[in-house]
């Protein structure tokens, strides 16, 4: 063991640590302003039905503003969902122009190249194997008539 090699070891440790503290903590913000604006919005809805339940309260006006506020907010959605739609013909159009040619040439270009590895292997690692396993054989053939010898081992190298 290095004792080099363990302080580089700790500080990883201790940055993933501080990381992990710190998304827990935005975490947790996040959860906290999620419930104050829940907590928010419902007092400001009973608030409103208070108001409006009184008997001298103008409910007409209030009506009337709230249906305008309805209005520029349906404007504001039909706004979004052009926005949305053109986005979704451009994404389109990319997946037919841009992304379909580039899967069709990679097709081509796998078929190609299996077509080479088969035609590589059949007509010259084949034959190559072929040969070696005849003169492998021929070989052995020769040792064992006495006309060759074999490979004289070391003596150092048998015994490791």
């Amino acid at each position: 063991m290095d004792s080099g090699n363990q302080p580089a070891a700790l500080p990883a440790v201790s940055s993933q640590s501080k990381t992990i503290a710190q998304e827990r903590r935005q975490q947790r913000l996040i959860l906290i302003g999620v419930i104050v604006f829940i907590i928010i919005v419902l007092a400001l809805i009973i608030l409103a039905v208070w108001f409006l339940l009184q008997p001298a309260s103008p409910t007409d006006r209030i009506r009337d503003i709230f249906i305008i506020f309805m209005a520029l907010e349906s404007l504001l959605l039909g706004l979004a969902l052009v926005v949305l739609i053109i986005q979704l013909a451009r994404l389109i159009n990319l997946l037919q122009n841009e992304i379909k040619p580039i899967l069709d040439s990679t097709n081509e270009t796998v078929s190609t190249l299996r077509g080479t590895s088969a035609f590589l292997s059949d007509n010259l690692v084949g034959p190559v194997i072929k040969m070696n396993e005849y003169l492998a054989g021929m070989q052995q053939a020769l040792r064992i008539f006495g006309l060759a010898r074999g490979k004289r081992r070391n003596s150092r190298n048998e015994g490791e």
